[in-house]
C-alpha cells in the first residue's frame, strides 16, 4: 500500500512526464562585489536592525562578556540556553543559570528558558539580516526559535554590504536560518503581532574589532 506522500509525488512525476518544459537558464548576473567602510557598514546594519525593532549594542571584543551580561540582566534573563560550541568567556560576567543545549532536550524545556545566547555566521547590512548556519557556536534551529529572547553576537567583520555578498560567505550545505528582527506577523486587520514564530525580543551585540 502506497502512502499519501508517494501518491502525490507519483502524480507530480506523471504530470511532468506528460508536459516536459524547456530547459531554462536562470540569470545569475547579480550585482556583486559591493563594499562599504566599517563605519558606514555598522551604521547601515544598525539602522536596519533598529527599524525591525531589534535592540543593538556595540562593543569591542574584550568587552563581550560585560555587554552580554548587561543585556541579559536588562531583560531579566536568569536562566539561559547556549549552544555547545559557544565561547565560554562570553559568560564570564553572567551570574545566572546556563543550560548547554543538545539534541536530546525537547522543545518544552527550551520554552522554559528566559533566553538564548548564540553567535552568528554572517550579516547583511543592506537588509539588517543575521544568518545562522547551525555551527557549534550557533546551535540547532530550535534553540534560537523557541525561547522568547535571543541575544545574538555578531562580528562586524562578518557583515557584508549586500545580499549576494553575504550569501557568498555561506556554506550552502549547512542549514541556514535568516533573522531580520524579532519574530513578527500581522493578522487579518494588519495588527502587528510579535513572538508568534520565534523570539519576541532580539538583542544584537555587534563586536566592532573582530
Amino acid at each position: 500500500m502506497t502512502t499519501a506522500r508517494e501518491t502525490v509525488l507519483g502524480r507530480i512525476k506523471d504530470a511532468l512526464a506528460l508536459a516536459p518544459g524547456p530547459d531554462t537558464t536562470v540569470p545569475r548576473a547579480y550585482r556583486t562585489g559591493r563594499t562599504l567602510p566599517d563605519d558606514e557598514r555598522l551604521a547601515l546594519f544598525t539602522d536596519r536592525l533598529v527599524d525591525y525593532r531589534a535592540t543593538v549594542h556595540t562593543c569591542t571584543a574584550d568587552r563581550t562578556a560585560q555587554v552580554v551580561a548587561e543585556v541579559l540582566r536588562e531583560h531579566g534573563a536568569r536562566r539561559i540556553g547556549v549552544p555547545a560550541g559557544l565561547d565560554p568567556r562570553w559568560l564570564d560576567a553572567y551570574d545566572g543559570e546556563v543550560q548547554q543545549d543538545s539534541g536530546d532536550i525537547p522543545a518544552p524545556r527550551l520554552d522554559a528558558l528566559d533566553g538564548v545566547l548564540t553567535a552568528s555566521a554572517v550579516g547583511c547590512a543592506e537588509t539588517g539580516t543575521i544568518f545562522l548556519d547551525g555551527s557549534p557556536d550557533q546551535g540547532r534551529r530550535a534553540l534560537s526559535l523557541v525561547p522568547d529572547l535571543h541575544v545574538c553576537v555578531v562580528d562586524l567583520s562578518t557583515v557584508e554590504a549586500g545580499v549576494p555578498e553575504a550569501v557568498a560567505r555561506l556554506e550552502p550545505r549547512r542549514p541556514t536560518t535568516l533573522i531580520s528582527g524579532p519574530s513578527a506577523t500581522s493578522d487579518i486587520e494588519l495588527e502587528r503581532v510579535e513572538g508568534v514564530h520565534g523570539p519576541r525580543t532580539l538583542a544584537v551585540v555587534i563586536r566592532t574589532d573582530r
